[in-house]
């Protein structure tokens, strides 16, 4: 062929045209995987078909337990609210000074608990209670030890009582969750009035109990009369039994602790000192310092008339022996 004879015409143009009209399977082999689309009616965005499962979003945290604290001592009721709010599943919404205002703070917050104290000035706590309870569960928390306060506070609806002094912060925490859970709590000295309470309640007619239980007694021997002392036996064998304590089932002597007119600050801390606390642990429990806790010993020392704590326990609980001259 001669070098200057060119290609047929449409040859190159062929081999253009052949190129263009590649065959569809040669097209999808070169095509890269891409996001699928979503199905029709599916508003949801296109997934690739490598990407992983949504994963299931995570629960929502549990509400924490709400509680106001009702207490005329501002130290207590900082300590309460610190050592409370330190939990994960409590929070102190609000603080109350005496019972008015703790009905007003629990009416607005509505908590699931109501920490009350007993001796509270303006509104006490006895005389708040009945009106809290139809809000929100209650939980006694007080100095107040007397077996009377105890039953009444049960009577009107309390869910427990706790004695300051007599249970640690856990118990407390515990005690808290169960009362909204509605189970109740008591330290021992609160158990102990109410079974002292209870003992000495038997003027009100009882009815009959369930399935006849109780009427057996009847059917018993009468029990022998107590031995009466003889002749020879002196008054003197007979007189340790004079002034012993409740605790053994003897005669108990109410002594006037009015006469000494110490504040509630102080018969709180004296209840303390005649239980057996030291300075340290009588701080620990009120929720003031050590030098506090002196000041209130100096000024309770001065108006009980005495020079040491066993003088001024003696005089307390009405076992000092009374000075000559004076009148009981």
């Amino acid at each position: 062929m001669p070098d200057d004879v060119s290609p047929a015409p449409g040859r190159r143009h062929g081999a253009t045209a052949a190129h263009r009209h590649t065959t569809p399977e040669h097209t999808a082999s070169h095509i890269q995987p891409g996001p699928v689309p979503a199905p029709a009616g599916d508003p949801g965005p296109p997934r690739s078909a490598i990407d992983p499962p949504a994963l299931p979003s995570p629960p929502p945290p549990a509400a924490r337990l709400r509680v106001v604290v009702a207490d005329d001592n501002p130290v207590v009721r900082a300590g309460l609210g610190v050592l409370l709010s330190g939990r994960a599943d409590i929070r102190v919404v609000a603080e109350a000074a005496d019972g008015r205002e703790a009905y007003e703070k629990t009416l607005q917050h509505r908590p699931d608990v109501v920490l009350l104290d007993v001796r509270m000035p303006g509104v006490d706590g006895i005389s708040a209670l009945p009106h809290l309870v139809g809000i929100a569960p209650v939980l006694m928390l007080t100095y107040s030890r007397e077996s009377e306060i105890v039953h009444e506070a049960l009577r009107l609806g309390a869910g427990g009582y706790l004695v300051h002094g007599e249970f640690t912060a856990d118990q407390l925490v515990q005690a808290v969750r169960d009362t909204r859970n509605g189970r109740a709590n008591f330290t021992v000295t609160a158990a102990d009035a109410l079974l002292a309470h209870m003992r000495q309640d038997t003027s009100s007619p009882r009815g009959p109990l369930p399935d006849g239980l109780g009427a057996a007694l009847t059917e018993l021997p009468a029990q022998a009369s107590p031995r009466q002392p003889e002749p020879s036996e002196g008054l003197s064998q007979l007189q340790p039994l004079v002034g012993q304590s409740s605790v053994t089932g003897g005669p108990t002597f109410s002594p006037n602790r009015q006469q000494y007119k110490l504040s509630s600050r102080e018969a709180e801390v004296m209840e303390l000192i005649a239980s057996g606390m030291s300075n340290q642990q009588i701080a620990a429990t009120c929720f003031i310092s050590e030098k506090t806790v002196k000041n209130h010993i100096n000024r309770i020392f001065t108006k009980l008339h005495s020079v040491s704590r066993s003088e001024a326990i003696a005089r307390w609980l009405g076992t000092a022996p009374r000075p000559p001259g004076r009148q009981p």
